[in-house]
């Protein structure tokens, strides 16, 4: 059976043509992050031609013709008053910044973006960082942050004639680029880690139509077969490797200022896997410095999984100059890499943001999660390594009390229910010597006769205790 062609006809044995996703487009280069070499095009394996780094999207127009700041944060308030099929996207919205179209009608879009900023007064307490917020991207369609991204290179791929796109995922990017492809007409494929990811994230992939395989290895396996698959077979990666993806990701960013009133926090707090949300989030905060939408810098953070916490080890044991890949080991599934893809990026943003990496335990990680759901708001066991490393962070004294701190929750809690299940009926690292820390933030079911008495009594000593807390 051949392999699948793009619009071009471009087979496995001749895939130059179909190396060019976006190519010629207007107003934007890509730019080598080590050698700095510009080019019209990139290679399906977004990597530099002449040393092999990745690539990044630059806009060398920005120079000469400078977007005015007052204009740009106008128009994206004029647009959110607008039916457009582009100006309901909360990505798509901010379309100055971002690889340009000829038409709105060319973007494939799910109304992505658009994500709340919550007050977390209870997180705040725990603390002690009274200005708290938290940038919930898991309210996305598909429940992550990837959306956002994913809308571009998504749409991106269909321009350029791509028929297959695929992606290696831990389970968030399978789900994301399953949806965008299905929405825009397009076969996806992904490759997962077999056993080592959420089914409820799996699920989602299934039912979006992905051709799914479950591989033998772990996600730096699965990435490392689909660099070499994009070489042989006309087919489109959609991991955040592909700067189209951390284009759209740049978006949070410009939403979380507008939601500010684009006034700049102290201090903005990520999760750490794969690194291309940090850069991606770093870059819009640069760019939007750069074109005086905001007048200052806040410090881009990325907090780690300890067992999976190669940036962390990175900056600490080379000074950020080699990558320590580590055999990554956390129940926080969607950071679970221990060979990050974007690591000279991470890199830079926190150079250029004064920003530090730091790692937490899992029991940390289950405790913050705990506090977070706690909020009314809940999250996925990587989005909360946030808060747990905020609180080594004022210890530390990196935060003070008195500045304005936003957590970046990347995934949606009903992205890994088994962890929470697990969690509240005490079956979560129940083995631990410090398993008695998450004691008071578990709430198992309780089972009771069907009686009256028996609820009410239940009731009164869920009053006793609370009573007790304070």
């Amino acid at each position: 059976m051949p392999l699948p062609t793009n619009s071009a006809g471009n087979s496995a044995n001749n895939s130059a043509p179909a190396s060019r996703p976006g190519v010629n487009s207007p107003g934007f280069r890509f730019r080598c992050i080590a050698c700095r070499d510009l080019s019209d095009s990139a290679g399906q394996n977004f990597r530099c031609a002449q040393c092999g780094d990745l690539l990044e999207i630059i806009y060398p127009g920005w120079k000469e013709n400078r977007p005015d700041a007052e204009h740009l944060k106008s128009a994206w308030q004029k647009r959110r008053l607008s039916g457009d099929v582009t100006d309901l996207s909360g990505v798509w919205r901010f379309r100055d910044l971002l690889p340009s179209l000829e038409s709105g009608e060319q973007a494939i879009t799910l109304r992505e973006g658009n994500t709340p900023l919550y007050e977390m007064p209870q997180c705040a307490r725990i603390t002690g960082v009274p200005r708290l917020f938290a940038k919930h991207q898991g309210m996305n369609p598909t429940g992550s942050f990837k959306d956002t991204g994913m809308t571009v290179a998504a749409t991106f791929a269909r321009r350029a004639g791509f028929r297959w796109v695929a992606c290696a995922s831990t389970g968030n990017t399978s789900a994301s680029m399953a949806a965008y492809a299905a929405r825009g007409g397009l076969r996806s494929l992904v490759l997962v880690p077999e056993g080592r990811i959420s089914w409820s994230k799996l699920s989602q992939a299934l039912d979006y139509g992905a051709v799914t395989c479950q591989l033998r290895t772990d996600f730096d396996g699965c990435l490392r077969l689909l660099q070499e698959l994009v070489l042989h077979a006309p087919v489109y990666q959609l991991n955040s490797i592909n700067p189209f993806r951390l284009e759209g990701q740049k978006t949070l960013a410009i939403e979380l200022m507008e939601q500010l009133d684009w006034k700049t926090p102290d201090h903005i707090i990520v999760p750490g896997g794969n690194l291309g949300n940090s850069s991606a989030i770093g870059k819009a905060l640069l760019e939007m410095h750069e074109l005086g939408l905001i007048s200052r810098l806040p410090k881009l953070s990325v907090i780690q999984a300890e067992g999976a916490n190669a940036l962390y080890r990175t900056l600490r044991e080379t000074g950020g100059k080699n990558l320590v890949s580590v055999q990554a080991e956390t129940r926080a599934t969607a950071i679970r890499i221990g060979n990050p893809a974007s690591w000279k990026k991470a890199v830079h943003v926190l150079e250029a943001t004064a920003g530090v990496c730091e790692q937490v335990s899992e029991i940390e990680i289950a405790q913050a999660k705990a506090e977070i759901g706690a909020e009314g708001i809940g999250c996925e066991p990587a989005s909360a390594v946030t808060l747990a490393g905020l609180k080594k962070l004022v210890k530390q004294k990196f935060v003070r009390p008195d500045e304005t701190v936003v957590l970046v929750l990347t995934g949606n809690l009903l992205k890994d229910p088994d962890y929470t299940i697990e969690f509240h009926r005490g079956e979560l690292f129940k083995e631990s010597e410090n398993a008695n820390t998450l004691n008071s933030l578990r709430r198992p079911p309780i089972i009771l006769d069907a009686t009256l008495d028996a609820v009410i009594r239940t009731l009164e000593q869920a009053e006793k205790q609370q009573r007790e807390k304070l």
